[in-house]
């Protein structure tokens, strides 16, 4: 079974000299009968191909269907001339309303806009980024034109002209507001599985201590906050105060997931999950109906907080990228530019992204450096610039509302300054490698528990899950306090240097801090500090092992901060041991004498943040984005370079163990359509190996003149394609163009309700010439609906070259020619197959329905 979709662009039928040409108008197909294929999938266009705009094919639906919809008129000619409808007065064309419709050219009115539902797709299809790009430039063509007309005109013209920024200065303001109420509302979650501020039960533990005059508390334990065990046994010592506050953890664990589970299966499937491999395939230009609507940010925005309250090994920071493009998708209906232009809303949600790291991360440049490296398919230079306004406005409004209680904007704000001695670079690339292994590692397993959640009975209790993991990573995580604290707060007590103030084990070191204005001198670990190590790796192992069983359940789940704990603890273990190496030897000429004076030359907060980079860099693959997010997280400008290095290291060593980030790995588990563009194809097949059909079968075509409305509808209800080329006749099969399928039905539909005299023995004309006059029923005129000038290869051409035509015009079919005379088809889901088969993995796990 093969799958056609018309497509733009080329060389036109020598046959013809010109001819106007019809785009398709709706949501190319929709619903399919059982078995049937929705084909819907697309890249980003890259602006204009030689001769003209090429196009890329819009989704289309699968057998039987026929929904209604219609085409519009051209929107802009490709075949170099311009022609009036007197030119062609007996043509006939179908438009929604089923009315016949006149042609418009650069400087008219674009009708089709009030045509309901143009430019619209189905679930699970493609954009046509090309068609979608055209439309706009005439929108804007016609409103520069008009500008000089009237005043109103001219302030029309002037809106059109700023929409952009004001809507990505909406998503910006939202998505600010948003995120300070969940960082807020996770804050007060997490803090009531501890106690309660009885004065005022909104406070957290941390607000609720502010009101104290107490000059000092362990812990943000003040006598205004009252632990579980102190409410019910007036005692916050003791083993049965113990088992309460032990008791309350697990309660309160299992209450927010439970809530969180049950919300996202009642109201929102698609609210699970981190959020960022569907939101790649969106911006390819897929898509993914609901994903990015009003149910899904409300339930995505308190099942978050739910989740990290519950103390599952998940962060928050991926699902705000979701979260901040569902609030970009909303916003951009306000504005008929973008929300009636799916290419255009593209350059909106990558704003969004961008503004999603900002405010998770308090980034704003990482955030627009991770829309652009891992998130974004299509990243033109403004959508850079209001990506970057984007970011700024949010992390401004999340300063302003400052739920992080602090003057600091950044997650882990680091004070070190202490310059990195040159010799640690060899353990900061030794870092990268362990991340790389780690991060590996994590990916392999998840992947494992991810298909074995997918194809066993596992899958069908998602909330029994999801209560099962969260009572087990309670029960497990409550007896070591550096799992049983906020994987947030981990990780800064990790990033943090030892000083006066810091209580912890981990900072049990034999010091006498006699003068505060004296350096901090290299000491002798004490007892504390090889205790909190032991702990540090068994908190490593539960949480490399519940984050594996977590990443994918049925709840919103992030990813950034259980990495970046794993990194941590691994460079802190590794920052110590350097740090008594350094105290034990440090004469040895690794030090250069930096060492000899007695001061701390060794910062192990700073191995815990190029842990943090190496793990995250390796479960991810980013590199660019990551350093400048790190340095933006710490305010660590001057540790770019060990940061870099990590960065690198742990990349190679993830991309030589395994090819794929766990984005990505996602993307390809779930089936999802996307020609990655990173991705190199290195095999040397041709076009005739990949084509449908093969050489010794037919492939279904419609002439140009010479079948009956009987024939063509016989033809639809015995084959499933979802368009056909239309060839010059059976013997002569010469290309001259190509229709959808949902089309043809349209137009035949409308034909025999609008035209009098259209029979099931009426002729087809795909031509502009007259048909010879003859006693039966009157002929059927549909060249306009017909693509004259779809993308061509010959059956010799590369693969590697097809595949890449594929991706940077994003392509949804390309016809196989041969001395002029048309071969067959090669769709993209016949090149995603292709690629599988060639790398070794099973074709049929490309989703398209």
């Amino acid at each position: 079974m093969i799958d056609i979709t018309p497509s733009n662009g080329g060389v036109s039928n020598p046959n013809y000299p010109y001819a106007t040409s019809a785009y398709p108008g709706g949501a190319n197909g929709g619903g399919s009968a059982q078995g049937s294929r929705q084909d819907g999938v697309g890249g980003a266009a890259s602006g204009s191909g030689p001769g003209g705009s090429v196009g890329a094919g819009g989704g289309v639906g699968g057998a039987g269907s026929n929904h209604e919809g219609g085409m519009s008129s051209p929107t802009h000619t490709r075949f170099g001339r311009d022609f009036h409808h007197s030119d062609h007065e007996d043509t006939f064309t179908v438009s929604f309303s089923g009315k016949q419709e006149g042609i418009s050219f650069a400087g008219m009115t674009d009708t089709s806009d009030d045509i309901p539902g143009i430019g619209q797709y189905d679930d699970f299809h493609t954009i046509d980024w090309q068609r979608d790009i055209a439309r706009d430039r005439m929108r804007h063509r016609y409103i520069v034109k008009k500008r000089q007309d009237s005043l109103w005109d001219l302030v029309k013209g002037a809106h059109d002209a700023w929409s952009g920024w004001v809507c990505v200065l909406l998503v910006g303001l939202f998505t600010g507001c948003v995120a300070g109420v969940i960082d807020i509302g996770a804050s007060w979650m997490t803090d009531l599985k501890f106690g309660i501020c009885p004065q005022a039960f909104w406070l957290n533990r941390e607000q609720c201590c502010w009101s104290s005059n107490e000059t000092s508390f362990d812990s943000g334990n003040c006598s205004q906050w009252y632990a579980w065990s102190e409410i019910f046994t007036s005692s916050r010592e003791g083993f049965g105060a113990y088992v309460i506050s032990y008791f309350f953890y697990i309660m309160w664990a299992m209450l927010f997931a439970l809530l969180a589970a049950s919300l996202v299966r009642m109201f929102a499937p698609y609210a699970c999950g981190s959020g960022i491999p569907e939101i790649k395939t969106i911006l390819s230009g897929f898509i993914i109906r609901s994903y990015l609507g009003k149910w899904t940010l409300i339930i995505k925005s308190v099942g978050i907080m739910l989740s990290v309250s519950a103390g599952l090994s998940l962060g928050k920071e991926g699902p705000m990228v979701h979260i901040a493009s569902c609030i970009g998708n909303i916003l951009s209906y306000l504005f008929p530019k973008y929300g009636r232009n799916e290419a255009k809303k593209r350059e909106i949600l990558s704003a969004a992204a961008a503004a999603g790291v900002s405010v998770a991360f308090g980034a704003p440049i990482g955030g627009v450096l991770f829309s652009l490296e891992e998130v974004s398919y299509y990243f033109p230079l403004k959508t850079l610039w209001r990506s970057f306004f984007c970011a700024l406005i949010a992390a401004f409004i999340l300063r302003s509302i400052n739920p992080f209680g602090n003057e600091h904007s950044v997650l882990f704000y680091v004070e070190y300054n202490k310059p990195w001695i040159f010799f640690e670079l060899v353990p900061f690339i030794g870092l990268g490698i362990i991340g790389g292994i780690i991060a590996t590692v994590f990916i392999k397993a998840n992947l494992w528990w991810c298909r074995f959640r997918k194809y066993s009975k596992l899958g069908q209790y998602p909330v029994t899950e999801v209560l099962i993991v969260t009572f087990i990573t309670a029960v497990i995580a409550y007896p070591n306090p550096y799992t049983r604290m906020n994987t947030s707060e981990l990780i800064y007590l990790l990033f943090s240097q030892c000083g006066i103030s810091n209580q912890d084990p981990l900072c049990d070191y034999n010091r006498n801090f006699t003068d505060v204005n004296s350096a901090i001198e290299i000491a002798a670990a004490g007892p504390g500090v090889y205790k909190a190590v032991w702990l540090l790796i068994l908190a490593l192992a539960m949480k490399l092992i519940m984050t594996i069983f977590t990443f994918g359940m049925k709840v919103p789940c992030g990813l950034f901060i259980p990495s970046l704990a794993l990194g941590a603890i691994t460079g802190r273990v590794v920052g110590i041991a350097m740090e008594q190496l350094a105290y034990n030897y440090p004469k040895i000429w690794i030090f250069s004498g930096e060492c000899s004076t007695g001061d701390d030359c060794i910062t192990p907060g700073l191995y815990a943040m190029v842990g943090a980079a190496a793990v995250l860099g390796g479960v991810t693959r980013m590199t660019v984005s990551l350093v400048v997010i790190m340095f933006e997280l710490t305010g660590g400008v001057r540790y770019i370079v060990p940061l870099m290095a990590a960065a690198m290291a742990s990349k190679w060593v993830g991309d030589a163990l395994g090819r794929q980030g766990i984005y990505d790995a996602h993307i390809a588990l779930n089936g999802y359509p996307f020609l990655d563009s990173k991705d190199e194809f290195q095999h040397t097949t041709l076009a005739a190996d990949v084509m449908q059909p093969k050489r010794n079968e037919t492939l279904a075509v419609i002439t140009q003149d010479s079948m009956t409305v009987d024939d063509i509808e016989t033809l639809l209800k015995e084959t499933e394609h979802n368009g056909y080329p239309v060839v010059v006749s059976k013997e002569n099969q010469y290309l001259v163009g190509f229709v959808l399928r949902r089309d043809v039905n349209l137009a035949l539909a409308n034909a025999r309700r609008m035209i009098d005299g259209i029979t099931g023995q009426s002729l087809v004309i795909f031509t502009s010439a007259q048909p010879v006059q003859n006693l039966g029923p009157s002929p059927l005129k549909l060249k306009k609906i017909l693509d004259m000038a779809p993308i061509t290869v010959t059956d010799q051409t590369p693969m590697e070259t097809v595949v890449d035509m594929f991706r940077k015009l994003g392509l949804r079919q390309t016809l196989v020619t041969h001395n002029g005379r048309l071969l067959g088809v090669i769709t993209k889901k016949d090149v995603l197959r292709h690629v599988k088969q060639m790398d070794n993995e099973d074709p049929n796990t490309v989703l398209f329905n």
